[in-house]
Order: C-alpha cells, then sequence, then structure tokens
C-alpha cells in the first residue's frame, strides 16, 4: 500500500527534471500518493502528481515570505513523509520535524562551496556565508530523518552528520530518448549543441569562441537550448565572430523537444570551467547527450575522465581553450565513423549502468525503510516510553 508524499520546492519549477520527471513519477510508479508544492501556472493533476502552485517573487520574498506559505500548505497535507528540495527551506523541514514529521533533504548542489563562486555575493562575505552554510546543513543532517545526494563529495560531507545518506545520481531518462528515433549519422546537422542554463562558468563563451575557429569547409554550427542565468551574457556574445554560427533556440521544459533536438546532433559539449564544486558535479546533459546517442565533448576533470574514457564516448579538453574545444568539435565533424562509435558506446554505458531507473532503485529503498511498519516488540517499547511520558513528574 502506498504512502503519501509531500515534496516541495520554492527555487525550483514544478516541472523540474529531477523533481518532477523523475522523482515524483517515480513516486507514483510505486504507487505512493503524491502532492508537489512548487512554482507553476494553476493547480492540476498531472502524471498521477497533484501540482499545489507557488507564485514566481524575487529571492528576498522568496525565503522571508514562501517558506511560510509553504511550511502551512504542506503541513495541511498531513503526508507520511516530506520531502524538500532547496536549503533555503531547512528552516520549513525542521520545524516540521518538530511536528513529528519524516523529512527528507534533497541536496541538488555543495551549497557551501557554491556560495564562495556566486558572483551576486561581495568577496569578503562569501566566505562567512559558506561557513554558514556548511554549519546549517550538519544541523538538519543531525535532525532530519534521511539525506538525498546527487554525488559522492557530497554524500562524505554529509556521512560525518547523519548515518541515513542516499546517493541518488541525476542520471537519464531512457524512455526520454528511444535508440530507434536516432536519424541515421549521415543525415545528421554539422551541429553541436549546449543544453542547460549558461553562464560563463559554464564555459558559453569559450564555446562562441571555438565554433568560430572550427575550418568553413565543415560548415559548424553551435546550438544553445536553455536559459541565460545572467542577462547581460547574451548581448556579450553576439559581440563575437562565432555568434554567426551560433543558433539561440531558447529555454524549454519541453522533455519531447530536447530528444528529438538531440536527434539531429552530432556532438554534446560540457566545457564547464574548474570550479571546485563543478568538478566534482555528475551534471545530467552529461548523461542525456549519452543516452542520445551522441559523442560529448567534455572539461578533463578527473571525475569526468574516467567515466568517459572508460565508455568511449567522447572527447576530454581544457574548457579554458578554445583552440582545443575547436579542435575536438573539427574531429568529431570531420571523422563520422569515429563520431558514431562514440555515440553507440555513450549509449550501451546508458542502458547498463547510467540510467534512472538504478537510481529510483535507491530512492524508493530509502522510502521503504522510512515507512516501514516498526516490528511488535519496538512498538510496545515506543508505546511505553509514549505512556511513562504522559506521567506526571514528580514535584510538578
Amino acid at each position: 500500500m502506498g504512502v503519501k508524499v509531500c515534496v516541495f520546492s520554492s527555487v525550483h519549477d514544478a516541472l523540474d527534471q529531477r523533481i518532477f520527471h523523475k522523482e515524483c513519477r517515480s513516486f507514483v510508479r510505486a504507487g505512493h500518493h503524491v502532492t508537489l508544492i512548487a512554482r507553476h501556472s494553476r493547480a492540476e493533476v498531472l502524471n498521477g502528481v497533484r501540482i499545489i502552485p507557488l507564485n514566481r517573487s524575487g529571492r528576498v520574498s522568496r525565503i522571508f515570505r514562501m517558506g511560510w506559505q509553504i511550511y502551512r500548505k504542506a503541513l495541511t497535507e498531513k503526508a507520511d513523509v516530506y520531502h524538500f528540495h532547496d536549503p533555503e527551506l531547512i528552516g520549513v523541514g525542521l520545524m516540521l520535524r518538530l511536528n513529528g514529521k519524516k523529512v527528507v533533504y534533497d541536496v541538488h548542489e555543495d551549497v557551501p562551496q557554491d556560495l564562495l563562486h556566486k558572483f551576486y555575493l561581495p568577496k569578503w562575505l562569501r566566505y562567512p556565508m559558506s561557513w554558514l552554510a556548511k554549519a546549517i546543513e550538519a544541523l538538519a543532517a543531525h535532525s532530519l530523518s534521511a539525506v538525498v545526494v546527487v554525488t559522492p563529495s557530497i554524500a562524505e560531507r554529509f556521512a560525518k552528520h547523519t548515518k541515513n545518506v542516499v546517493m541518488v545520481r541525476n542520471f537519464a531518462v531512457l524512455e526520454e530518448f528511444p535508440s530507434h528515433a536516432a536519424i541515421p549519422w549521415n543525415d545528421r546537422d554539422p551541429v553541436v549543441i549546449f543544453l542547460g542554463s549558461m553562464s560563463r562558468n559554464r564555459g558559453i563563451r569559450e564555446l562562441v569562441e571555438a565554433i568560430e575557429l572550427v575550418p568553413e569547409s565543415l560548415n559548424p554550427k553551435l546550438r544553445l537550448l536553455g536559459p541565460f542565468s545572467m542577462p547581460e551574457l547574451l548581448p556579450e556574445l553576439e559581440s563575437l565572430p562565432g555568434w554567426v554560427r551560433t543558433e539561440n533556440l531558447g529555454e524549454t521544459q519541453d522533455r519531447k523537444r530536447i530528444g528529438e533536438t538531440l536527434d539531429h546532433v552530432s556532438a554534446g559539449v560540457v566545457t564547464i570551467h574548474p570550479i571546485p564544486q563543478l568538478m566534482v558535479s555528475y551534471p545530467i546533459k552529461m548523461f542525456e547527450y549519452m543516452a542520445a546517442g551522441i559523442p560529448i565533448i567534455a572539461s578533463d576533470f578527473p571525475i569526468w575522465r574516467k567515466l568517459i574514457e572508460e565508455a568511449a564516448c567522447g572527447l576530454l579538453v581544457n574548457p579554458l581553450e578554445p583552440r582545443e574545444i575547436s579542435a575536438a568539435i573539427g574531429y568529431i565533424l570531420s571523422h563520422p565513423i569515429e563520431a558514431e562509435l562514440m555515440g553507440r558506446n555513450g549509449r550501451m554505458a546508458m542502458e547498463t549502468r547510467f540510467n534512472w531507473a538504478h537510481e529510483e532503485h535507491a530512492l524508493l529503498g530509502l522510502y521503504d525503510q522510512l515507512c516501514a511498519p516498526l516490528p511488535r516488540r519496538e512498538r510496545g517499547s515506543r508505546r511505553r516510553e509514549q505512556s511513562e511520558a504522559d506521567l506526571p513528574v514528580e514535584g510538578s
């Protein structure tokens, strides 16, 4: 029999890939009753998930007002487990815990490390904020029912504070990339794609510079699909010579469109800058490229090198060197047989090792553990403890 799960986020949209398409839909498939409180245009039931919408708001309003709004909505759900996704909602999670609820904190990023590189924070404030975030997350780990993490390095940090840490990596959902839908390699466009949020740290400027250096005889193009996290970045890129070879497809949350777009390109690029918390991350776009059967051009980081070399599914480059990125793009476009083989190898690795089905098993296993009925002896012990707690204290 399924349990009632309440998932909530103040930062992410309701249809976020990890939150909705992976975790919530996994809960539904397991027979659980799922409510999602997040930013959305209207209240509706989608794929078995009941969505309670939140309005969009600025960062300050979101932190100080939306948390209380979410807490009240979540409490009325009377769920068996509460699952939240943002560090700014730790206070909400702790209040629910004080109400006797089972609460799971889903950690998408290494927040203390991430704060050290936030461009909108003054440099003198970054280290104190990082220390404070680490202390708050340690408190949360001690107090909450469980912590779900996306990478081994984050798991290692939280394991110092709680035994109940489960790694659920951001691997792709294979069903979104059916292998039979792939276009024959000779019919693909001479295009490399960057999928996801665009910023300087994600190497988008170097990509536009690199595409301009690829020989014109290869007719190369760079496609961008995703939002710009920094508004001033787009005009800066449009002023570069390589922009004439760049197609900006804009932002989309349509999973079908993403799959169809990847079917037409020759390689996927993930040339993130060497920033500590990014170097140990597992970008979802990397696994989506593999699932789509296209080769990867990736930053030469140790954790990525191991994955890509073992799977033989791509090329590694220095993300700060446009000429090196350009050479990798040129190789892919001028060696179709080798490129197709890399793509096939990546798809095979996804089918056997790096797909969401494995991570779903770990996530649902955690919920089985959290919601398992207590053994009879332990239930009796808990009742005795409760009865003793209700007795009047001597001298009161």
